[in-house]
């Protein structure tokens, strides 16, 4: 008698790796070729990446102008994730309805081009599962979730509760796993799958530096093989439930970030065969 046939493993999410921006004058060299001037940026990461973290709108809502441009200079397939303005997640007053006004006409552009793939939500680590965090997280999933995915980033580890992952699933909001120094207090690496789609982010293990003055310094790390290779199953398991997968590296200190996203694709593709 034969013995049971295994069972199929499950289908696999697609696995999109990408940098927490790509405009940076020190990647020339590590990773653009000498000589590259920012505006021939893009296009080159775009060749070997096909999706990327805008993160610059953090710091400035930029014009639509602006978008319409990286719109303009990437392939037809290519995808945005755009980080919310500091407004709406670093300070205390909720942004007024002309700011919201504008985060979305800047986002018009990709909208309109079909490479737009969500807000990330990134909160500091003084952002705590209290009255004032759901009430932020109600504004920001009422006023930002229907132009698309909506992603959320905690910094303190009190928001890994399984009531904050329900509110969040119910939603349709998005967990970001990440990957940070095992420092008190901050999020361990807990992949999780809120919503639909999974989303990681590498952020480096900078322990000495990561509560420094000069937060530059934060991300500079370079991961070995054998940090990233603890992330391989992690977001296997996460492919299997999920109907897409982000992983974006955000140590992006000389050009760190793009060679070990470089890392992650080809540990992805020797680990896990052609399933990937």
């Amino acid at each position: 008698m034969s013995g049971a046939a295994a069972a199929p493993r499950p289908a696999l999410a697609p696995v999109v790796l990408g940098t927490s921006g790509f405009s940076f004058k020190d990647w020339v060299g590590p990773f653009y070729p000498e000589g590259t001037p920012a505006g021939r940026m893009l296009e080159f990461y775009a060749e070997r990446f096909g999706a990327v973290e805008v993160n610059a709108t953090y710091y400035r809502i930029p014009p639509p102008r602006t978008m319409q441009s990286l719109a303009s200079r990437t392939p037809a397939d290519f995808e945005f994730v755009v980080k919310a303005h500091q407004s709406m997640t670093h300070e205390k007053d909720a942004p007024d309805d002309a700011t919201f006004g504008a985060f979305q006409d800047a986002l018009a552009p990709i909208l309109a081009a079909g490479k737009f793939r969500g807000i990330l939500c990134q909160f500091p680590y003084a952002f705590r599962p209290d009255r004032d965090g759901r009430s932020r997280l109600d504004l920001l999933h009422a006023r930002l979730s229907g132009l698309g995915p909506l992603f959320v980033e905690f910094r303190h580890a009190a928001w890994l509760d399984e009531r904050v992952f329900r509110y969040l699933d119910e939603r349709g909001i998005g967990y970001c796993s990440v990957d940070e120094p095992p420092l008190p207090g901050l999020v361990p690496p807990v992949a999780r799958l809120t919503g639909s789609i999974a989303y990681v982010r590498m952020h480096g293990r900078n322990t000495k530096t990561w509560w420094g003055r000069d937060r530059g310094d934060r991300y500079d790390y370079d991961y070995s093989p054998a940090e990233l290779h603890e992330w391989v199953q992690k977001i296997r398991a996460l492919a299997e439930r999920s109907s897409k997968v982000y992983v974006f590296f955000n140590n992006c200190h000389a050009g760190q970030a793009a060679r070990n996203a470089l890392l992650m694709k080809d540990l992805v593709q020797r680990e896990l065969s052609g399933a990937w």
